[in-house]
């Protein structure tokens, strides 16, 4: 995979870029509120440590092509809403997982849609993928949502697959194919 360190998407209302350090007081924001967290696989962050570590991971990894995590960052206030990425890449099979987050301050307003529809065009088009999966926990029926009005199709349900913090948790499996994307792209630019 290429190196994705100068990657640099752009939407109607947002810009999407790689994280950098200036991004880790507002990712410790964002991942210290228990909504956010109520469905990610760690519980709710407490130190600027824990945010500038992601950070330096991602840049490292970005760098490599091993992954592709785009910070979210609204255009009329350079605010930072949140993050997507393109995960455990198997440039043999064209394959990736997909995640996200954002700040609860921004849940409702299709930031989220905007930016998944532009990294997906970017998946299945410059990196050529087949495949986009995701993991969500079955109750997190807002991902779900999300998920499902990008024409992710719910393709499977692992019992107990997490434990986070004592807390034993299911997973809902969704994958979308390159074909059932690009047959719906138009049709995508809006989150209705």
């Amino acid at each position: 995979m290429p190196s994705f360190d100068q990657l640099k998407l752009d939407t109607p209302r947002i810009y999407m870029r790689p994280l950098c350090l200036d991004d880790a007081p507002a990712i410790l924001h964002m991942r210290s509120k228990p909504e956010v967290m109520r469905y990610m696989t760690t519980a709710p962050w407490t130190d600027i440590a824990q945010a500038i570590a992601m950070v330096e991971r991602d840049q490292a990894a970005v760098l490599k092509g091993d992954m592709l995590r785009l910070g979210m960052i609204r255009k009329t206030d350079n605010v930072f809403l949140g993050s997507c990425i393109l995960f455990h890449l198997d440039e043999s099979c064209r394959r990736a997982e997909i995640g996200y987050d954002m700040d609860s301050s921004f849940w409702g307003q299709a930031y989220m849609h905007e930016a998944l529809v532009a990294l997906l065009n970017y998946g299945f088009t410059e990196m050529n993928l087949n495949r986009i999966e995701a993991d969500i926990h079955p109750d997190n029926l807002g991902s779900a949502k999300t998920l499902e009005r990008l024409g992710f199709l719910r393709e499977g349900y692992l019992r107990e697959r997490w434990i986070i913090e004592g807390e034993v948790s299911d997973s809902a499996l969704y994958g979308l194919l390159r074909s059932d994307w690009l047959g719906r792209v138009p049709a995508l630019h809006s989150p209705t």
